[in-house]
This record gives structure tokens, sequence and C-alpha cells, in this order.
């Protein structure tokens, strides 16, 4: 163990500063989850591989030293994706090596603990549990995963009510444009669409590094946080149901209809292997299910339901066939942007018409409808004609790519999108 503590070193600023790269500052997450410090609460950090995690907690120790005047020493920083911390691979090492880290620096005072990437160690629960429970020792813990069952188990039993999960989502369109020091404007949206919110994307140069990345990254989670976690054996057919979702985002997709078109290409999928794959795709971030809501009775429809991926690079670098698809992008990054101001979306339905999004937070509530364009009467009609069935007086919104806006005479707001979600979050 005092081997891996000399390690441990590089990475923590116990003697001196680290040299980390802290990356863009993302205000939103680190005012979240710093203004649960002293609450005892468990700060858990959750969402798909490279949305940026590790940036963040590089982040908060370094506000917590800067700004909170912590002491360096009583900060414990733990990256378990790094080959120099493998074999720290169960509770009983982790318990050694924070153990070590106290006795060697004699620390009295309330210690703060980021663990990254901690589902990677076997059975971490227990320790997580005992510290948090320690009714001497004072213990400030952090810890992110690439997987939405990160709390399951003795963690959750135990810790009912007494943690905080966020979730990290890829650049929005309003960090796009402060990263780049751009304008709100139609040619900064198209770009920001036409690329990726992932932060390390916009450190790779060209179209053919960026396809590299999202081949690697995506072959990274289907392999590494669903394969190997969920001991499946047919990584083809997990592979072909992502990409098959991939190219349907926004449409209504039920499992018979994937079902149909396997078996229209000589393939054989069943129902329960289906379902199962993709909610271990949703549970990896990968991708977003929003279900259908009926306008009638208020009640959830099961069913036929519509998909989004957690990132857009994956289309537009896997397939850049699908970027003329302006219709599902637009709906994708809608639904995104809904989710990053922390809306939960439906998607509502009658027999006689369709609302891409009901959007709740709390007593708030609003629908949108997305479309590309509004070129002629009938498209306009379709687009507010769905909206003015609604009879609340909810906001509503049609959101579209036109250079020129228009209102109903019922109300209902016609916004540009790129204003929209810049506005949203």
């Amino acid at each position: 163990m005092q081997e891996i503590l000399t390690k441990l070193l590089s990475i923590n600023y116990w003697e001196k500063d680290p040299g980390f790269n802290y990356g863009y500052f993302r205000k939103k997450y680190n005012e979240e989850l710093l203004k649960f410090i002293g609450n005892k609460l468990i700060k858990v950090i959750v969402g798909q591989r490279r949305s940026g995690k590790s940036y963040i907690v590089r982040q908060l120790m370094h506000a917590l030293i800067k700004n909170n005047k912590i002491s360096p020493q009583n900060i414990f920083y733990l990256n378990k994706e790094m080959f120099e911390f493998e074999t720290i691979r169960n509770a009983n090492d982790l318990s050694k090596i924070i153990n070590l880290y106290q006795e060697t620096y004699k620390l009295k005072e309330k210690i703060y603990l980021f663990i990254d990437e901690i589902q990677n160690i076997e059975n971490w629960e227990k320790v997580i549990v005992s510290l948090a429970q320690n009714p001497i020792k004072e213990y400030e813990i952090f810890i992110t995963g690439s997987n939405s069952k990160l709390l399951s188990g003795e963690l959750a039993t135990f810790l009912s009510g007494r943690y905080v999960i966020t979730e990290v989502l890829p650049f929005s369109y309003r960090e796009y444009l402060d990263f780049r020091k751009l304008e709100n404007t139609k040619n900064s949206f198209i770009h920001y669409i036409r690329t990726s919110g992932l932060p390390e994307v916009y450190n790779l140069n060209n179209d053919e590094i960026k396809l590299h990345y999202f081949q690697s990254l995506k072959n990274t989670i289907l392999l590494k946080d669903i394969m190997y976690r969920y001991k499946i054996r047919d990584y083809v057919l997990l592979e072909d149901i992502f990409l098959f979702l991939l190219h349907n985002v926004g449409n209504m997709t039920s499992i018979p209809s994937i079902i149909k078109y396997f078996k229209s290409k000589n393939r054989k999928a069943d129902y329960t292997t289906i379902s199962q794959y993709i909610l271990y795709m949703q549970e990896a971030f990968i991708i977003h299910e929003s279900p259908r809501l009926a306008f009638k009775t208020k009640e959830l429809l099961s069913g036929e339901r519509k998909y989004y991926i957690n990132d857009l690079g994956f289309r537009n670098y896997l397939y850049p066939d699908l970027i003329n698809d302006i219709g599902a992008i637009l709906e994708n990054v809608v639904y995104l942007h809904l989710k990053m101001a922390g809306y939960d979306t439906k998607t509502g339905y009658d027999s006689n018409y369709e609302v891409d999004f009901v959007a709740t937070k709390h007593s708030e509530k609003k629908y949108i409808q997305v479309a590309y364009l509004l070129p002629n009467k009938n498209t306009s009609q379709r687009e507010f004609g769905a909206l003015e069935k609604i009879k609340d007086n909810l906001p509503k919104y049609v959101v579209t790519m036109d250079d020129i806006v228009q209102n109903s005479e019922t109300g209902i707001y016609h916004e540009q999108v790129w204003d929209f979600i810049f506005n949203l979050y």
C-alpha cells in the first residue's frame, strides 16, 4: 500500500500542486455540488463516459483549497480509470489506502474524499457506508460513476435520503458559446449541432481524429460499461440496437418495431433481450427515452416511445449522412436542454395529434413542438394546431430554424431554436 500512496502523490495536493488541467469551468455543476458541502450528504456525480465528470472533480478540489481554504492534505483523490491504481480492486484495498493516507498525514479535521469511477472497485459500497456513518471522524464524500446503477443495493438502502445525485451532460449551447467566445447567432448554433458537446472533442484537430474518438468511445461504453458489466454475450446485437436507435432519434419506436427491422435483415432478436439491452444503454447514459403521456387520462402509455442520443457527436461523426436530418437533430438538442434545465419530459399523445415535449419541473409545465421550418401555411397549421388543441393556459412553444418568427392568435410562442435553448439553460 505504501507504493500506491506514493503514486497518489502525483495526483493529489498533499505536498505540491499536481498541475491538473482543469478544463472549462462548468459553473452550474460546481455551484450545485458545493452548496451541499457541510450537510453530510454523499455527492454522487454520474454521467456518460467523457462527459466531463473528472474535470468537475478537479475544479471542485481546486475551489475547496482556493476559496474554502481547506488544507490540501485533507483532500484525498483517487481515479480508478488510471492504470497506476489497478491494484485497488476491492473494498478492503480501498479501506487500507484511505487508512494509510490518514495515518501518514495525521489528519484530525474533516477529510474530503473524491473517488473517480468508483464502480471499478468491488464492493466499494461497504467502505462508503462505513465512512458516511462514522460517529467520530467527519468525511465529505464525492464519488463519480458512468452507470446509473451506482446507487443500488446496500448503499442505496442505507443512504435513503442521504445522498444527492448530479448527472453531468455534454456542453450546453450556452457553455459552447462561452467556451468558443461566440455570440448567440444562427451560424453559431449550426456549428454547435454539427459537432459535439463532449469537452475533449474541442481539442481534436480534424474530423478523422474525431471519427476515431467516437468509434473508440462507443466501443468502450458498449463493451466496458455494458457487455462486461452485465456479462452479455451478443455484442453485435447490442451494437446494432444502438445504431438502430441512433438512426431513429425522435421517431416513435417500439420493441416490436425493432424486432421487425431485424427480421427484415434475417436476424433473430427477442423482446426481452432487446428491451434489456436498451435499458443497459440508458443506465450507461448513452441513450435517453421519452415515454408517451396520454393527454386525456394523464397516464403513461406502454409500447411506443422516443429515444434520444446523449451526444450528437455519435451521429455526426460515425454517420455523417445523418447530419442532414435537421428535424431529428433539433428535437434531440431541445430534449437535452430540457433535461439540463431540470425538466422531466414526456411525448404528449392523443389519437389525433402529438406534441414533442410535455416538460414539467416541480409545479411548472410547458409544451414544446419542434420543427425544422414552417415553409407554408399547412406546416404552420400542423405544428401550431397540435398545441391549440390543448385547452389550458400553460406556456406553449413552436421551436424552429426559421429566420422570421410568427405568433398565433391563440398566444402560442414561436421561437428560434437557438434563442429557446440559450434562454432555457
